[in-house]
């Protein structure tokens, strides 16, 4: 047994073919373990990196030498998004060029015009989502996982229509709504997807509310983004998804038309829960998640701000802004 074997009892590589390995990496977050994927072809290709901690950089390093590579050996880097439990590691692969979706670098770069612009743009939705202005410190909370995010930028930007580089059967699809920097790589002839964080077989992915990638273009309407990317594989011929997180997916059609029915629901839920009554984002916040919004504010305000996006679109609720700059809602 070598050194790494009884620290990753149970987390190894997954042989999946020939040419696609999985490598399971922990984190330090609530959804657990990563996946990260080593893909053979005409450049030896990671996809995605983990989070920036010494266990996930000990797994990957195990995860490659079971498929009888170095990091030496990674020729490529690729992300699906640039969230920190998939970007970590990415300046640990010092022959690697690094590929993404141009919204990563905004996060890889970190550069105070953007961190400047990303705390305005917050500050701008907390206050228009009626959170009262002693929580507000969750500006700076939102920036937390900077620290296990890795700081190269990317090489070259690829997106929707791209092929990835060395793998001529891989296309880049764009899709965005858990992140503003989400890729999926679809091989038609084989009928797989290496999904990241877009589908995910236990959990359906949270769509986040970040800024734009053009400060013109403001707010993100992140769930709309979500189910049109979900909605999209439904016309595909999807054999099997390899997530970002857990087991592959090989019932994505099935799945994947649950998950929308389950989020009508829970946009109606929110319409009932406004009645004849006018709210606020954060009422409803409160309301929908009493025992979780105070420890994570920024999710829960995504999802209940995802919901108004959907009634809105649907014509069921209006919008109204008071003297305040505070949106308030009922039912239409």
């Amino acid at each position: 047994m070598d050194e790494y074997s009884f620290i990753f009892k149970g987390r190894s590589i997954v042989n999946i073919n020939d040419h696609l390995h999985r490598i399971i990496i922990p984190t330090p977050f609530a959804v657990g373990d990563v996946n990260s994927y080593l893909l053979k072809g005409d450049a030896l290709t990671l996809i995605d990196a983990g989070p920036k901690t010494p266990e996930a950089w000990e797994a990957i390093k195990y995860g490659l030498n079971e498929a009888g590579y170095g990091p030496e050996d990674v020729e490529q880097v690729i992300l699906t998004h640039h969230h920190p439990d998939h970007a970590g590691w990415i300046d640990g692969f010092e022959n690697a060029k690094l590929f993404g979706h141009p919204y990563n670098d905004l996060w890889l770069r970190r550069d105070q015009a953007f961190f400047d612009f990303h705390d305005a743009f917050y500050l701008e939705r907390l206050k228009e989502e009626g959170v009262p202005e002693d929580q507000l410190y969750w500006i700076k909370r939102m920036k937390r996982p900077l620290s296990l995010m890795g700081s190269r930028p990317l090489d070259m930007t690829i997106n929707e229509g791209d092929v990835l580089p060395g793998h001529p059967g891989w296309e880049v699809m764009e899709t965005l709504g858990h992140a503003q920097s989400h890729l999926s790589f679809w091989n038609k002839e084989s009928g797989e997807m290496i999904g990241g964080d877009h589908v995910i077989a236990k959990v359906s992915s949270n769509p986040l509310i970040e800024p734009p990638l053009d400060p013109s273009m403001g707010r993100p309407k992140s769930l709309l983004q979500y189910n049109a990317s979900l909605a999209r594989l439904l016309k595909m011929p999807v054999e099997v998804i390899y997530s970002g997180h857990g087991e592959e997916v090989r019932n994505s059609h099935e799945l994947i038309s649950e998950r929308l029915a389950k989020q009508h629901e829970r946009a109606m839920k929110v319409l009932a829960m406004l009645g004849g009554d006018e709210k606020t984002v954060y009422e409803l916040t409160v309301e929908l998640f009493p025992r979780a919004y105070e420890k994570e504010l920024g999710l829960t305000l995504s999802e209940t701000i995802g919901q108004i996006d959907y009634l809105l679109e649907d014509g069921l609720i209006t919008e109204r802004m008071d003297d305040q700059g505070i949106f308030h809602y009922k039912e239409a």
